[in-house]
């Protein structure tokens, strides 16, 4: 059986769609085949880094990527991981199924309450793969 392909898709790929790319990479096993891009490539935020390499994920090695980069390819399952990427492409074509994760931008908060605000959206992203992993048969 082959795995099931999971696109994350945000908007400038560099937070919310890297962690939860490499959540479903270390959570999901074999199973699954994780991706993530932005509707244009932003670069990698550092604290995005930072706070997944906190428990135990090293995202370093991963690229914002833009989501032409994917088109035409077909995925198991399509996840937008803000408000404003489901807005911007509510239908991703070759989706087989679409999910929409609103999680806010944690690089608009300023000042020392940054790094708390990217480790507030990694545990929920990662609540979100945990139950994603649950209930998707791999």
């Amino acid at each position: 059986m082959s795995a099931v392909r999971v696109l994350f898709l945000c908007v400038r790929n560099s937070a919310r769609s890297q962690m939860a790319e490499g959540l479903l990479r270390a959570i999901g096993g074999d199973g699954f085949e994780a991706h993530s891009a932005g509707l244009e490539a932003g670069g990698m935020r550092p604290e995005a880094v930072d706070v997944m390499r906190e428990i135990g994920i090293d995202i370093s090695g991963q690229r914002s990527k833009a989501v032409d980069v994917y088109a035409g390819q077909p995925f198991d399952l399509v996840v937008t991981t803000c408000d404003e990427a489901r807005e911007a492409c509510p239908l991703f074509p070759g989706a087989q199924r679409q999910l929409h994760w609103s999680f806010p931008d944690p690089a608009a908060v300023e000042g020392p309450r940054r790094t708390d605000a990217f480790r507030h959206v990694r545990d929920g992203l990662k609540a979100s793969v945990e139950e994603l992993v649950r209930r998707t048969p791999a």
